[in-house]
């Protein structure tokens, strides 16, 4: 897959795209036909207007194809049903998000957030990241904010380092760490045994990792799903990127295809949006 290289010192806009069009997608009344393209699509411009970034790529689960992390662990995400809307939606907004001249970054055996990892491994600038999904709180850094909606997707928190210690007491780099120990019931990680988010915290302070933990003698019983949790928790960044250069809206382009899905007020607005230069 072509590659070059990213323009430094420019804001990078990374959103996993299934985490928001399902937020959008509960959060708008059924109601809107295509909601949850309508309210992706609401959130990404606002996101661009407050924003400004030199380039957005947006990274989407395959969920035909199971990674290796429902591989290693069967009960991965089990029990998940999706209704047939949000999945029609869902396939038809990666070629929907390229309308605008943006990049989707999609590919069997990868989810969304391994892109996201990716993509600010070659970014060199700036990076925000949008998701609703806290195992994102591993990119953090000085370089890279956390947006996380807090509302529907009207409103977003802004996450970097300090929150994340403020939250979980561990530095976002011991992310993985503290999801293996503590679990995740979203996920289906079950965590070690008797462990919740404060003695995950308290034993990551002591030890610094879960290997140094592990090397120390803690969770001998259960060493192995431990490291195999983390794994899982652990964003993949050499997830298959497409080209990631700066990006000029194609506003115009955007109107047409919310027009060809019927989307008429979105398209209004996009053309409204082309039609000013896009600059507001």
């Amino acid at each position: 897959m072509p590659t070059t290289k990213a323009p430094t010192n420019k804001l990078l806009l990374a959103i996993d795209g299934d985490s928001l069009a399902h937020r959008a997608y509960h959060a708008l009344p059924k109601s809107i036909r295509l909601n949850a393209i309508v309210g992706f699509s609401n959130f990404l411009i606002r996101l661009w207007e407050a924003e400004q970034p030199a380039a957005v790529l947006v990274g989407w689960d395959s969920l035909d194809s199971p990674t290796y992390r429902h591989e290693a662990l069967p009960e991965y995400q089990s029990g998940r049903v999706f209704e047939d809307s949000i999945l029609h939606q869902l396939d038809l907004l990666p070629l929907f998000v390229d309308s605008f001249g943006f990049v989707s970054a999609k590919a069997a055996g990868y989810e969304a957030d391994d892109f996201l990892a990716a993509a600010l491994r070659r970014w060199k600038g700036p990076v925000v990241v949008a998701t609703s999904d806290r195992d994102a709180f591993q990119l953090a850094s000085d370089r890279v904010t956390i947006l996380q909606p807090v509302k529907g997707v009207s409103e977003v928190a802004r996450v970097g380092p300090a929150e994340v210690r403020e939250r979980y007491g561990v530095d976002p780099e011991q992310v993985p760490d503290f999801i293996a120990l503590r679990g995740d019931s979203s996920d289906r990680i079950p965590g070690a045994r008797g462990v919740g988010p404060k003695t995950a915290a308290d034993v990551l302070r002591q030890y610094g990792s879960l290997a140094e933990a592990l090397k120390a003698g803690r969770f001998s019983a259960e060493a192995d799903k431990l490291r195999l949790y983390r794994e899982i928790a652990q964003m993949d960044a050499k997830a298959p990127l497409p080209r990631l250069t700066a990006q000029k809206p194609d506003w115009a382009g955007a109107a047409a295809a919310a027009q060809a899905l019927g989307l008429g007020g979105l398209a209004g607005r996009l053309e409204l949006r082309a039609a000013e230069g896009g600059t507001r």
